[in-house]
């Protein structure tokens, strides 16, 4: 693992550096931050079209950050190689599990041995993060912005089949107007089949970037306000203070 300060980062509430660490041999880029006195971190992933450089990862990671978590957001191999579409779900995966070591290893670096790590994820970076989780990947929590249920106009078509068993803490964060997830009865629908950790919040006219028609914000400041309600899932699955 390799890093430097990141010079990005005037408006986040803690200092973001950035790094590099190995995916099945080749590295790829991170940036991580750290409040004082976190006690979690939540790990995030993008999703298929952008990297974690897009204007709504960063919002989304520094405000976690003013929320007093630490994060660490990466990039997918195929991303860090240029290329725009995703590979198997395979290397995705590894990357995952790469990205918890490596934020596990940064929480002991940091002098908090064994610290709760969450994993987030935009679209495809969540449900990649869900198919971790079921192949053994040890997260504290599953957070999924935006969780991609089935193609657009093609709802006969669940991606659901490995959620069913996990027994996870999950928040599901997703936009009534969704093409990812509409009719919204079949997201409700799956959740209620996880059983009572799963917990689903909707965003009121959202679509898949949670952007609402006739409201204007930019991607940062929608993914600040989408750390809000990921913050308090995370404070509320965290084992209580002794």
């Amino acid at each position: 693992m390799t890093e430097r300060t990141a010079g990005e980062a005037s408006d986040s509430a803690a200092p973001e550096r950035e790094l590099r660490f190995d995916v099945e041999g080749a590295p790829v880029s991170a940036i991580t931050a750290r409040p004082p006195g976190a006690g979690a971190t939540v790990v995030v992933a993008h999703g298929a079209g952008a990297g974690m450089d897009h204007p709504f990862m960063s919002g989304f990671t520094r405000g976690l950050n003013a929320l007093g978590l630490a994060t660490l957001r990466f990039n997918f191999p195929y991303r860090e190689a240029g290329r725009k579409m995703p590979g198997r779900p395979a290397a995705a995966i590894a990357a995952w599990r790469a990205a918890v070591d490596t934020a596990a290893a940064l929480a002991r670096e940091a002098g908090t041995e064994g610290e709760p790590v969450f994993a987030a994820g935009k679209s495809y970076g969540g449900r990649m993060a869900s198919m971790a989780v079921a192949e053994g990947l040890d997260a504290s929590g599953l957070a999924f912005l935006g969780y991609p249920l089935h193609a657009p106009g093609r709802p006969g078509q669940l991606r659901d089949a490995h959620l069913y068993g996990l027994t996870t803490p999950m928040l599901f964060l997703q936009g009534t107007n969704d093409p990812f997830a509409t009719p919204n009865e079949e997201l409700v629908e799956v959740v209620r089949k996880i059983g009572p950790n799963a917990e689903l919040l909707w965003i009121d006219g959202g679509g898949h970037s949670f952007e609402v028609k006739g409201v204007k914000r930019t991607p940062a400041e929608i993914g600040r306000r989408a750390a809000e309600p990921v913050a308090a899932f995370v404070r509320t699955t965290l084992p209580p203070v002794e």
